[in-house]
């Protein structure tokens, strides 16, 4: 993930959004990249943002929702994750062919909403989502 990219990720979030969001874009190991929050946004967005971003970055799942899907019914797998990990919808996993390369996380509107946003951001900067997402 490059800046440039991270960047043209970020401008794309929030000229889609419809509210106040915070938008954060990292790198394959979870390292910030380009983040931006919008007047408005409340505070936790930009922790849930991060956070997303995170776990779609460093988890074995491509996005929070499916990891959340993953283990909805399993109490003890999701004790014993990543502390920082997060299964609210908005967290998408970048792709460059076939090689993870970063992630971003949206919050502040709908978990639909988010998700929507993050993947409209990575086909604008030129990388692709998870297959089938």
């Amino acid at each position: 993930m490059t800046h440039e990219q991270g960047m043209a990720i970020v401008g794309s979030v929030l000229e889609g959004a419809s509210g106040p969001v915070s938008v954060y874009v990292v790198d394959d190991h979870g390292e910030l990249v380009a983040a931006a929050s919008m007047d408005g946004a409340a505070p936790d967005t930009r922790l849930n943002a991060e956070r997303k971003a995170y776990t779609a970055a460093r988890s074995d799942a491509t996005t929070t929702r499916e990891l959340a899907e993953k283990v909805r019914d399993e109490p003890a797998e999701l004790a014993s994750f990543d502390p920082r990990f997060i299964f609210f919808l908005g967290g998408v996993a970048a792709f460059s062919g076939e090689r993870r390369v970063g992630a971003v996380g949206v919050s502040g509107l709908a978990g639909d909403e988010d998700e929507r946003l993050a993947i409209l951001g990575l086909r604008v900067a030129g990388l692709d989502p998870p297959a089938g997402v």
